[in-house]
């Protein structure tokens, strides 16, 4: 027996070509707001970069001084096809019919993706997060200035029609250094915290499952890296060790990475607690399987849920200190952007060109609380319970 399932604010014809010739508007039109306000501005960085990118894509796309064509260039215009394909996929998706048996219907998987669609502040952080790393990977096509460029004529000009951020105290564009500072800085955040669950998750679920004297000497080397206090830590390496260029870089997520796994270890800690005595693991050891089989096929793919929720909102609590870091004078080495090295740089000039701190915070403050509600949302969604009261 089959079931047919079709998107629960199907548009009568006449939305479904408004969606298809704008999307987000079809989803704008048949109630669903979120989806339709973030598919818009998500077409809107899309124009944006098409406008803007396209009519200069032999600057783009080369090197003035050398003529190599740049990495970067070839990323921004790959998700820009690919974007394109992503939004009018969608914008179809609100009209086309999903066919499902009864068993994919109610599945784990068909419910979690359901739930997150539905929670409210879950989508608005992911259209967040979107629209963010879209921005920073188009970043070469939207820019209108080279972020590092100096100007030498005036300084510190207040925001305008050429410059929509103003400039700093060299003369250089806030919007494009937002645009290309943004790239370092999210993936400070996504590597950095790749690093720590890789770490975390390694050591949470060997002390599970291996118990005894393996639990109780990594639990109490978990228990003496989270009595210390991390700013002082982070800035005891980073002060020791600070380098300058991209090896700066590495250190700075190294740091972060290696002083933040802790909670993951616990949380991957309890759920490996919970999941080896459990029938399927039991029949895997029945059936001679090894530790490494075990734990890699059957323990730890279990265990990710929760630390995917971790990760989430780790990202942003990262992004804070790397920030912090820098306005401290130990982030990532000049001249290299980042949005903590740009509020950095405005503290000087804070009275008479705020605008210099002020956007390049509102950036970070938008990151942040975009991976927040994206983490609450993810949450949620994997708790059957709230399930059941949404």
């Amino acid at each position: 027996m089959t079931r047919v399932v079709r998107h629960e604010h199907q548009a009568p014809p006449a939305l479904t070509r408004a969606g298809l010739l704008l999307p987000g508007l079809g989803h704008l039109l048949t109630g669903q707001v979120v989806h339709g306000v973030g598919m818009l501005v998500v077409t809107a960085v899309w124009l944006l970069a098409t406008v803007s990118g396209l009519p200069r894509m032999g600057e783009v796309l080369f090197d003035a001084q050398t003529g190599r064509i740049l990495p970067g260039a070839v990323v921004a215009l790959i998700t820009w096809v690919g974007l394109a394909g992503a939004l009018w996929f969608a914008a179809w998706r609100l009209v086309s019919p999903r066919v499902l048996d009864d068993e994919a219907f109610n599945s784990n998987r068909e419910i979690f993706r359901r739930t997150l669609l539905r929670h409210t502040t879950g989508m608005l952080g992911a259209y967040g997060v979107a629209v963010l790393v879209l921005l920073v990977l188009l970043a070469p096509m939207i820019a209108p200035f080279d972020p590092n460029a100096v100007d030498t004529g005036p300084k510190a000009i207040a925001p305008s029609a050429m410059f929509w951020m103003g400039t700093d105290e060299l003369g250089r564009d806030v919007w494009s250094r937002i645009l290309f500072g943004g790239r370092i800085s999210l993936s400070i955040g996504f590597i950095a915290v790749g690093l720590s669950a890789t770490i975390g998750t390694a050591v949470g679920a060997v002390a599970a499952y291996f118990g005894g004297l393996v639990d109780r000497v990594l639990m109490f080397l978990v228990d003496v890296l989270l009595s210390l206090p991390r700013l002082v830590l982070l800035l005891t390496i980073v002060g020791l060790f600070r380098t300058q260029g991209a090896l700066g870089i590495l250190l700075i997520v190294v740091v972060l990475g290696v002083t933040s796994w802790m909670g993951i270890a616990r949380i991957v800690r309890g759920e490996v607690l919970s999941l080896r005595e459990r029938e399927f693991v039991q029949a895997a050891r029945a059936l001679g399987y090894d530790a490494q089989r075990i734990l890699f096929r059957h323990l730890i793919p279990n265990a990710m849920g929760p630390v995917m929720v971790h990760c989430s909102l780790a990202i942003g609590a990262t992004m804070l200190a790397e920030a912090s870091l820098s306005f401290l004078g130990l982030g990532v080495p000049p001249p290299i952007a980042t949005w903590g090295v740009m509020v950095d740089d405005g503290r000087s000039p804070l009275r008479s060109a705020p605008w210099i701190s002020i956007f390049p915070g509102m950036a970070i403050m938008i990151a942040v609380l975009s991976f927040n509600l994206l983490g609450d949302g993810l949450r949620d969604a994997m708790d059957p319970k709230l399930r059941g009261h949404q």
